[in-house]
């Protein structure tokens, strides 16, 4: 059966910024598709709290508290799985971000940690996460980049230009890492989670965004977790070095945090 291609049994995957939003939205989803999970964020409550959901699926779920702005932090996560499971398939690139601000605000330095964030972080996991994944049948990255890689958005100098930086980081490792190793990125679009709260909390910047998006509304965390299924997955296994973008059908800037021009 062709559903049968999307599950993930007896799989492994870490899924970093796991504690809310897309990331714990993508670690329950793997957990139901047949996968037990490393997850890690900030917040041990809100990691425990995405456990007690992966255990309600049946699948295994290993709780990793950590500062995942620390590249030896993430980097560590690979021995976690390795002591825990023994193996790796699937890692989900997920922890980044940026504020908005404007473009004289942006100072070099913002710009340094916002690649720090987004692109580095990602390395710093990768890079001793492919010697364990080739141990088994090799495996699968998804890295969440963001629409603003690819769309213009006044405020989001640091972040969109670090996303679109992830972007192209995916299409250089799928290259690098092929054939047993795929790599893919999904571009987000405007999505329900904590970082949009500004907006979900006024009507007229809501309005406005869910205006600007063809679909008519803004997304919630499970469309990016079933776009991460699809990816990981043998659904998605003649796919490497691509782009995925879930964003509600975007092609131009639309959203605007009423900042100042410069």
């Amino acid at each position: 059966m062709i559903l049968d291609r999307f599950r993930m049994t007896d799989k492994v995957a870490i899924v970093t910024g796991a504690g809310r939003g897309i990331g714990a939205a993508t670690a329950v989803s793997l957990a139901e598709a047949g996968a037990d999970v490393l997850i890690s964020a900030r917040t041990a409550d809100q990691l425990a709290e995405v456990a007690h959901k992966v255990e309600a699926a049946g699948r295994r779920a290993v709780l990793v508290p950590a500062d995942l702005s620390d590249l030896v932090a993430v980097a560590a996560l690979v021995d976690h799985a390795r002591e825990a499971f023994g193996r790796l398939d699937l890692v989900v690139n997920n922890v980044g971000g940026a504020l908005p601000r404007p473009f004289m605000d942006t100072s070099p330095g913002r710009m340094e940690q916002a690649f720090h964030f987004n692109v580095a972080t990602a390395h710093a996991l990768l890079r001793p996460a492919v010697p364990l994944m080739l141990e088994g049948d090799g495996g699968s990255v998804v890295n969440i980049s963001s629409a603003m890689g690819r769309v213009s958005g006044r405020g989001f100098l640091a972040y969109g230009t670090a996303k679109a930086a992830l972007a192209h980081y995916t299409r250089l490792a799928a290259a690098d890492l092929s054939p047993r190793i795929r790599v893919n990125a999904i571009a987000v679009g405007s999505v329900a989670t904590s970082a949009l709260d500004i907006v979900m909390q006024t009507d007229e910047l809501r309005v406005a965004l869910e205006e600007g998006t063809p679909l008519g509304r803004i997304g919630d965390p499970e469309d990016i977790a079933a776009a991460v299924i699809y990816l990981a997955s043998q659904a998605g296994s003649f796919i490497t070095g691509k782009i995925l973008e879930v964003d509600g059908g975007i092609e131009g800037p639309n959203l605007d945090m009423g900042l100042p021009d410069v």
